[in-house]
């Protein structure tokens, strides 16, 4: 199954020292012509995702993980 999801989704693999992140994108860019505005697009709803994450129980439940 892991391989069809593959197929659908193009990935990302986001690295610093501290995290790394492989995000699979859902959401068709494609219609926004203007790789500048698809770049802004793309960041703002990655900040999106992280705010929405923040504030879920998941996200605490995640930390305890460091306890």
């Amino acid at each position: 199954m892991d391989d069809f999801l593959d197929s659908l989704y193009p990935e990302i693999t986001l690295e610093t020292d501290d995290l790394a992140m492989t995000i699979s994108v859902k959401k068709d860019y494609s219609q926004i012509e203007d790789l500048d505005k698809r770049k802004e697009e793309f960041i703002s709803d990655l900040n999106e995702f992280i705010r929405e994450f923040s504030e879920t129980s998941e996200s605490k439940q995640f930390m305890t993980y460091f306890d």
